[in-house]
């Protein structure tokens, strides 16, 4: 039998959470609040680790995803349109929302080295990931996701070896958590970035084509877990090196922070060359995501209705040719990207929790799960993402009514 690439669907989270969204906020948080918001970012890797685990998990013993779960496991009760209702606006409508961040994100950073207006760089985003979800084609999307990622690795991890940061306060900022003055949208925001609900859907499925039917269910999980681990946690050291390289390039600094300058962060290793890797690099991140959020979409609304999920059924195909024709639209429409990919990010903190409960709901039914069911540890680490994401949403409601 041949070799599995050691890189598996968990490359599709990453190339899910690591999008234009995912290095706006971590500039943003690095630029205004230094190291101090690294704990966040901490947490969220640990959290995006936990949460797939389980959805990985649930995939590969009951070749069901998450919205069928779902659906199977509130069958007959209120609990089970609510459960519908939740995935087809939350991912499928939400999921066009995000698109067009995506697709902007891309298309900005081609705007920066090609002089062509962003209309014409939206709509040429757009047709690419169409192209490549046309495909129907899940190994050919994985080798172009694995390699989108590890340029983004490449650029980023370079420049903050270069950088050399000060690991002192790396280190504080990690282990001591705090919340500056103003900064709590932007904690919301990091959070909402690298867990991101969909990703749950799209993981429990993806590993079904990645590991079929009949491999050993023992194997797969084992290998499952090694993907989940290497993947995100490469993504996480992606977003540290963005947050690091921009603390380095404008914290306590004269220079003020913005998305036309965001290149600067990279000059240290880059030089005059910096704006062209960053291009680079912010592409790569918006067209990984422009197809990774339309395939997910895809995945939660043809699951939860009960229908195929075969990448080349009609009903898949027209769920996420929908979500990516209206993400392309409304980015070549056009908004300002910086605030708009910002608070897209920081809405996904708030719908988490709702997925994070479903899960852990899903996850203890040890009549479908049998042993691989959750343990006493999962179901801790998953209640206290649930309890974190849901305490910075109530902290920031009582912020905004004046009172704390």
């Amino acid at each position: 039998m041949a070799q599995r690439s050691r890189f598996g669907p968990g490359i599709l989270v990453t190339a899910a959470f690591i999008g234009p969204g995912t290095v706006t906020t971590a500039s943003i948080a690095g630029a205004e609040f230094g190291f101090a918001l690294l704990w966040a970012l901490l947490f969220s890797v640990l959290a995006t680790m936990t949460l797939q685990d389980m959805a990985a998990r649930l995939g590969l013993v009951t070749r069901r995803g998450l919205a069928e779960a779902l659906r199977d496991n509130f069958a007959g009760s209120w609990l089970g349109g609510m459960a519908i209702a939740l995935v087809v606006a939350a991912i499928g409508f939400g999921n066009a929302a995000y698109e067009a961040g995506n697709i902007i994100g891309a298309a900005i950073g081609l705007e920066s080295i090609f002089a062509l207006p962003m209309t014409a760089w939206a709509l040429a985003v757009g047709a690419l990931a169409g192209l490549l979800l046309a495909s129907g084609t899940y190994a050919l999307i994985e080798k172009l996701l694995v390699a989108l990622v590890l340029l983004m690795s490449l650029v980023f991890l370079a420049t903050l070896v270069q950088v050399g940061p000060d690991l002192a306060a790396m280190m504080r900022g990690a282990l001591v958590p705090s919340v500056p003055t103003g900064s709590l949208l932007t904690v919301i925001a990091l959070v909402g970035t690298t867990v991101v609900p969909y990703n749950l859907f799209l993981h429990a499925s993806a590993v079904q084509e990645k590991w079929p039917a009949q491999t050993d269910t023992r194997q797969a999980l084992k290998e499952a877990r090694v993907d989940t681990g290497l993947s995100i946690g490469l993504g996480g050291l992606i977003t540290l090196a963005v947050l690091s390289t921009s603390a380095a390039a404008f914290f306590g600094g004269e220079a003020e922070f913005s998305a036309a300058n965001m290149a600067r962060q990279l000059e240290p290793l880059l030089g005059s060359g910096a704006r062209y890797f960053f291009a680079a690099g912010l592409f790569a991140a918006g067209l990984s995501s422009a197809v990774t959020a339309p395939l997910a979409a895809a995945y939660a609304v043809c699951g939860v209705l009960g229908w195929s999920q075969d990448l080349k059924s009609g009903r898949f195909r027209a769920v996420w040719i929908t979500v990516l024709l209206c993400g392309t639209g409304f980015a070549a429409v056009g908004t300002k990207p910086l605030l708009a990919i910002l608070f897209a990010q920081a809405a996904n903190g708030f719908l988490l929790p709702i997925c994070a409960v479903f899960l852990l709901v899903v996850m203890n039914r040890r009549d479908t799960l049998g042993q691989h069911a959750n343990s006493a540890l999962a179901n801790g680490l998953g209640a206290l993402v649930v309890l974190v994401t849901v305490g910075l949403g109530a902290l920031k409601i009582l912020r905004v009514f004046g009172l704390v």
